[in-house]
């Protein structure tokens, strides 16, 4: 008679612990959302690809998958990085921007080593495709100020206002985008920066202004959304 008693128990324990395994993997399909879109999603003649893309582009003509917040855009891609539409610009004016650029390789973020200089020319050359060079802004949020896992690098405009005179963070020039990294870091090491974001825009003299800030660059200094 007891284990008459303890079988819906047990199957009820069993039950809750499938949910809460599956509560952890949501939770970490949410962080590596980006990581999955890079490693599923870019090539639409992969097999399976309706399967197992989570956000399929449109011209994969996917079931239930069609509307702008269910797909994945696709600006342009090279064998080391993707340009894609930020989920931000569903339900935006076609006027407003705001895309990503990611490596293909998995990098953590700003603080991974394996981050490579190349993405910032990369990124630069997509941007000015729909935006004027003097209000580009490049943004990397600090490792406390993002819901991403893979690196990403945001391409959007400069809040109206924004220049390099009005900025309260720490600023550093520099004359090309192939040492974005390198001189980001040393000037976070001589300013004590343990934890930064990352902002990249035009020098009206010459080159680009590098600004690092422990807040979201993101947040601070674009129009990272359509609405005010």
């Amino acid at each position: 008679m007891g284990m008459k008693f303890l079988k819906p128990l047990w199957l009820t324990l069993l039950v809750l612990a499938a949910s809460i395994q599956s509560a952890k993997a949501l939770e970490v399909a949410r962080s590596d959302m980006l990581l999955h879109i890079v490693e599923e999603c870019t090539n639409t003649q992969k097999p399976g690809y309706c399967e197992k893309c989570l956000a399929p582009q449109r011209q994969a003509m996917c079931v239930n998958h069609n509307t702008c917040r269910a797909t994945s855009e696709i600006w342009a891609q090279t064998s080391e990085f993707v340009a894609m539409r930020d989920i931000k610009m569903c339900g935006c004016p076609k006027q407003f921007v705001h895309g990503l650029v990611l490596p293909k390789a998995r990098v953590t973020g700003i603080e991974d080593p394996n981050r490579t200089e190349a993405i910032w020319q990369f990124a630069w050359d997509i941007a000015r495709q729909s935006i004027d060079t003097n209000e580009i802004a490049l943004a990397v949020n600090p490792p406390s100020r993002r819901s991403q896992n893979q690196l990403h690098v945001h391409l959007v405009r400069l809040k109206p206002g924004v220049n390099a005179r009005s900025l309260n963070d720490v600023t550093v020039r520099t004359q090309n985008l192939t040492n974005v990294w390198a001189v980001a870091s040393e000037s976070a090491l001589k300013h004590q920066l343990k934890e930064y974001g990352l902002l990249v825009m035009a020098d009206p003299q010459a080159g680009y202004v590098l600004v690092l800030t422990k807040d979201s660059p993101e947040a601070l200094y674009t129009q990272a959304h359509c609405w005010p």
